[in-house]
């Protein structure tokens, strides 16, 4: 038979609602009885009912990420540093992977089961602009992450991708690349991470006063290492002449450094490469891969505080946060 909270009571000498207090962590109970009814618990083996719990605070202390890949290793590792931060605030994190897919997102986030939620932390990549409106009438607190929706009625916290990619940019020109390959355009789109990049990559050639050549900006379908491989392999065979590449993510940057290696191009000898990123694959790579470091952990930190208030009632206007971005320059930007 399960052990009941009559059966804690009963074995502390205490009353049931004496013990309610100490599964909820009131203050006011006696510190000698608040031990009494911890051995109890301990030595019973008690386990507290979580969903009568719920239903009187209102609260379930659980949060939701819902992320696009965790096979990204940018996306495991914020997964990670969220479930780390979430823990320090008493929070319980729960992994949705939407694909990148709208309707995905949009199935949870307007589904039955996010109302059993305190709150939702969500990095969209298939919702848009467009969906602003939507976003404002979700049923719990949500916090936005990601830059497909600049300009909406949630709390958002994102990191600086334009800046990030000109200081990468700019890396490459200080240490005496001239023709540069931005690897990871997506053409066609308006918005979103690859765009705000690219920008990033052109303001630093205008800087610098470079031409733009557009032979050198690869478009990619995704961001997964098997895509950066195939195309810098294609851009190898093509005979386009290169000494430096900016890769908008680490994953395709892992990809096309392997490709440089397979061709016989030596980094950072024949080609300096850098990412963005900085997973921590970049400190075992051959070469050691230079990176934009984001700030993973500032974004984690700030989307939970940010959640955090919405959830215990804030009513301020929608805000938005940019984490700090640092170059770390290893081996594979390192100069001769």
């Amino acid at each position: 038979m399960a052990v009941t909270i009559h059966d804690v009571a009963d074995a502390a000498g205490v009353s049931i609602k004496t013990v309610s207090n100490v599964v909820n962590d009131y203050q006011h109970v006696r510190a000698s009885t608040r031990a009494r009814v911890q051995e109890a618990i301990d030595r019973l083996g008690y386990v507290p009912n979580l969903s009568a719990r719920q239903l009187r605070s209102g609260r379930s202390n659980t949060i939701a990420l819902i992320i696009p890949y965790l096979r990204n290793a940018y996306f495991a590792e914020l997964a990670d540093t969220i479930m780390r931060t979430a823990d320090a605030h008493g929070l319980r994190v729960v992994i949705e992977q939407s694909d990148g897919s709208r309707t995905r997102e949009f199935d949870f986030l307007e589904g039955p089961g996010v109302r059993t939620l305190d709150g939702v932390l969500f990095s969209a990549l298939g919702a848009r602009q467009a969906d602003a409106e939507l976003l404002a009438s979700l049923p719990v607190p949500t916090v936005l992450l990601g830059e497909n929706i600049l300009d909406g009625p949630l709390d958002h916290v994102t990191m600086k991708n334009t800046d990030g990619v000109q200081a990468a940019t700019r890396h490459l020109i200080d240490r005496g690349c001239t023709r540069i390959v931005a690897l990871g355009g997506s053409r066609g789109q308006r918005g979103g991470s690859g765009v705000l990049r690219m920008a990033g990559y052109e303001a630093a050639l205008v800087d610098a006063g470079l031409p733009f050549d557009e032979g050198l900006v690869v478009h990619v379908a995704d961001w997964f290492r098997g895509t950066g491989y195939t195309a810098m392999r294609e851009l190898i065979d093509s005979g386009v002449r290169f000494d430096g590449v900016v890769g908008f993510a680490d994953s395709i940057t892992h990809g096309a450094l392997r490709a440089l290696q397979d061709s016989g191009l030596a980094v950072p000898d024949d080609v300096a490469i850098i990412g963005f990123d900085d997973i921590d694959e970049n400190l075992y790579s051959l070469p050691t891969l230079s990176s934009i470091d984001p700030g993973r952990s500032e974004i984690a930190e700030v989307a939970l505080r940010f959640l955090v208030e919405r959830i215990g009632g804030s009513t301020e206007a929608p805000r938005t946060h940019l984490a700090e971005f640092a170059v770390r320059e290893r081996q594979s930007t390192a100069r001769i």
